[in-house]
């Protein structure tokens, strides 16, 4: 066990850690000459077109140094904000972490944010600067960066490329020097961690754990505490590129179990595993419960597909901890699920997947975050999130919404658009400081209302990519929230209708109003289109009938048979506007979340 060393790798997003994650397994032979090809741990089509790491992905190396033969678990980790709990999960499962920094861009604000979480749990930081090999880079100020943030030695930090394989047996060596190993007792009852799991389709559920005491044999018959669940371990084993059966798992590695496995509620991230007859006295303390950000409404196209996207959504949330659903029901569109995502690159993907993995398509309404709601009775507040949910208005005290604490790191010349932005989406300046040269770091307190939908998209476009972005939920507090209604001839779309600030209803109501009237195709009678508050109606855009020239036969004669036949086709259009339905495409439901 003293020759076994878990770690991660911790980074802001394209600083290089796949890219360094494949230098570390050629340098150790772990796949071979024919099996290697960029981002090899990527192994989702998303995550390769993308060239982002979605998924934490875990594999095993041996190393051999000074006359020892080393196991080294490595979890490559996502960088986006909106994955961070894949994160939180990998740092769990290890003593140590690389904290990778990109040498032409210095430290961002994800960096700091997955070394907070990572000194948390107490493991141990080594310091890489990244991409050294690029004219651009400038490892003497990133250097004075790290020391500044993490208080190290000089001489810990070690300058790599993960392009050119510079400085990785460096990286190696102090993997094996610095990074503890394992505390754990092999011969106490089995107690192991499960922080991963994946569906296989022939197999059942593979679940993913680290072993922290006693050890974990074929054919053993294991229980999982929280659900209280007993099987027997058909297969257990390592993971190497693919998975590697082995006799056991010793305390202080990690492994994967198949014991066929059907149904996905019975394995949960966190859970502990332990022999039935020798049980473990406690389960592990867990990772904390992931906390949605936005929420949206996932419908299947087909009303008959309700069934096919429930299981299609559980099988997903085993290898996507950080999605939640339950069952809801719209007017317009149906049955489908209320789902909770970290944020809207998360959303984006979990409807990719599900289009991908499953076939599975599917209509998704506007995001939303979570209200709390006071009512004027002096009740528990409610949780509202859909619009549909309020309370009529009469009895409704107050609307509280979620706020964040937003940190931006950017370069000074770009502080007035920012500033701008920021305050635009009715954010409060809480600090700013210089950290080093020309960067700076903002603070923040935005209502997580305005930033769900395009914040992201417009602080990288107005800093030419350079600003980097993390938040923290920060509480709730009253505000001046009204629902905003789309009618569409009088019938109201409740996919459609979003809670929104009651100084930019009357804009938003007119932009959706105008874009509706683009994306819905023209009909034999004429649609109006209606943005409301309440019973008031605050912008119209109306779409004008197809129409046939009815009159093109009269060629002469009395203006009355004109008159006749136009106004039997009146009577006719009247008739068709009262049976006629407006069916809303897609692409109109996804054009609204975009607007500028």
């Amino acid at each position: 066990m003293k020759n076994i060393r878990n770690f991660c790798i911790i980074a802001h997003i394209d600083h290089g850690k796949s890219t360094l994650a494949d230098r570390l397994l050629e340098r150790t032979n772990t796949v071979s000459a024919k099996d290697m090809e960029a981002q090899v741990l990527d192994d989702m089509d998303l995550e390769r077109e993308r060239g982002i790491t979605i998924k934490s992905h875990a594999i095993q190396m041996d190393y051999h140094q000074d006359g020892e033969d080393y196991v080294l678990n490595l979890i490559d980790t996502p960088g986006h904000v909106d994955f961070s709990y894949e994160v939180s999960r990998s740092i769990a499962a290890c003593e140590g972490a690389l904290l990778i920094v990109d040498g032409s861009q210095g430290i961002q604000a994800q960096t700091i944010s997955n070394l907070y979480m990572a000194i948390d749990n107490n493991l141990e930081i080594i310091p890489v600067i990244n991409k050294c090999d690029l004219d651009s880079a400038n490892p003497d100020e990133v250097e004075d960066q790290i020391v500044d943030l993490l208080g190290c030695d000089r001489s810990e930090i070690i300058r790599a490329s993960g392009k050119t394989g510079m400085g990785v047996d460096e990286i190696l060596r102090a993997i094996v020097e610095r990074v503890p190993a394992p505390k754990g007792d092999e011969n106490a009852p089995l107690q192991a961690l499960i922080f991963d799991s994946v569906f296989n389709p022939f197999r059942g559920i593979i679940a993913y754990y680290k072993v922290l005491n006693g050890k974990l044999k074929k054919d053993d018959f294991v229980k999982f505490v929280a659900t209280g669940k007993e099987y027997h371990a058909d297969e257990v084993g390592v993971l190497k590129l693919d998975m590697v059966p082995k006799k056991e798992i010793c305390a202080g590695n990690v492994g994967y179990i198949i014991s066929g496995i059907k149904t996905s509620k019975e394995v949960k991230v966190g859970d502990t595993i332990t022999h039935v007859e020798r049980p473990c006295e406690s389960a592990i303390a867990g990772f904390e419960e992931v906390k949605p950000m936005v929420f949206a409404g996932v419908y299947p196209i087909e009303t008959e597909d309700f069934e096919n996207l429930r299981a299609s959504l559980e099988k997903l949330q085993l290898n996507d901890a950080s999605l939640t659903f339950q069952p809801e029901s719209s007017a317009a569109l149906g049955f489908g699920f209320r789902c909770g995502f970290l944020g809207l690159l998360h959303m984006e993907i979990v409807q990719e997947r599900l289009s991908r993995e499953f076939g599975m398509e599917v209509i998704t309404t506007v995001p939303n975050v979570s209200y709390l709601v006071f009512d004027k009775k002096g009740n528990p507040p409610i949780e509202v999130h859909n619009p549909s949910g309020l309370p009529e208005a009469t009895l409704i005290d107050h609307i509280e919404e979620p706020y964040i604490r937003a940190t931006i790191i950017t370069q000074a010349d770009y502080i007035g658009p920012i500033m701008t932005l920021c305050l635009g989406k009715r954010g409060e300046l809480v600090k700013q400081e210089y950290i080093s040269g020309n960067r700076m770091e903002l603070s923040f307190d935005l209502p997580l209302g305005e930033i769900v939908i395009d914040f992201y998209d417009k602080l990288k476009s107005i800093s030419k990519g350079y600003a980097s972005f993390d938040y923290h939920l920060n509480g709730f507090r009253p505000s001046n929230l009204v629902k905003l209604d789309v009618l569409l001839n009088g019938e109201s779309v409740d996919a459609l209708s979003t809670l929104t600030h009651a100084d930019n209803a009357v804009r938003f109501g007119r932009r959706m109003c105008e874009k509706l009237k683009e994306l819905i195709p023209r009909q034999q009678f004429d649609i109006a289109i209606q943005a409301a508050i309440g019973s008031k109606i605050i912008a119209r855009e109306t779409i004008k009938a197809v129409r046939k020239d009815v009159t093109a036969k009269c060629y002469g004669g009395d203006i009355s048979r004109k008159r006749k036949l136009l106004e039997k086709q009146k009577q006719g259009k009247k008739r068709m506007k009262q049976i006629g339905s407006v069916e809303v495409p897609q692409k109109a439901f996804l054009a609204v979340l975009k607007l500028d």
